[in-house]
C-alpha cells in the first residue's frame, strides 16, 4: 500500500507545472499607484541567472506559459523605467529561442505586473498577464517569485537576475 501511495505522488510531480499567477487580469493591477523607486532600481539591462523552486529535479514548471523555466536560465531582460516598457529574450542554446516586448510596473504592494506582447501589440489591448513578488533588491541583483501548485499546495518559483555588464 505504501508503494502504491509512493508511486502515486511522485508520478504527479512528473506533470508539468504551470504558474499560477498566469490568469492574473492586469486591469485592475495597473493602478497609478507605483512603486516608482522600486522601478527606477532595476533599470536597465539583466541576465536571468538561475531559477529555484521545491521539487525542481521532478517537475518541469512552464514560466510565463512559454517555455520550460531551465530555458529561461540565461535569458536577457531589459526594463526601462520610465514608460515601463522593456524586452526580454530567450536565448538558451538548448530551447527554442524566443524574443519579445514587454510591458512593467511595480505597485505599491511590492508586485511586478509583466505583460508580454505579440509583435505589433498594444499593451492596452492584453488584458491578462503575469503578477510577481520583487525581493532581494540590490544595485546588482534581484528576484521576482511566482507561485505553483505542486498537488494542492502552492510553492515558490525563484527568478534570480544579475544586472549585465
Amino acid at each position: 500500500m505504501k508503494k502504491s501511495i509512493l508511486i502515486c505522488m511522485i508520478a504527479a510531480m512528473f506533470f508539468a507545472c504551470k504558474s499560477a499567477s498566469s490568469t492574473a487580469s492586469t486591469d485592475t493591477t495597473l493602478s497609478k499607484k507605483l512603486d516608482r523607486p522600486t522601478q527606477v532600481a532595476i533599470k536597465g539591462n539583466w541576465v536571468l541567472t538561475n531559477v529555484t523552486y521545491p521539487g525542481s529535479d521532478y517537475i518541469k514548471v512552464n514560466s510565463f506559459d512559454l517555455a520550460d523555466s531551465k530555458c529561461f536560465i540565461g535569458s536577457t531582460w531589459s526594463f526601462i523605467s520610465n514608460n515601463n516598457k522593456g524586452n526580454m529574450a530567450l536565448t538558451s542554446p538548448s530551447c527554442t529561442s524566443f524574443s519579445s516586448p514587454i510591458v512593467w510596473s511595480i505597485n505599491n504592494q511590492g508586485m511586478f505586473i509583466l505583460k508580454i506582447l505579440d509583435a505589433g501589440e498594444k499593451a492596452k489591448k492584453v488584458r491578462e498577464g503575469y503578477l510577481l513578488k520583487v525581493a532581494g533588491v540590490t544595485e546588482s541583483s534581484f528576484q521576482l517569485i511566482d507561485n505553483i501548485n505542486v498537488g494542492g499546495q502552492v510553492k515558490d518559483v525563484t527568478y534570480q537576475f544579475q544586472r549585465a555588464n
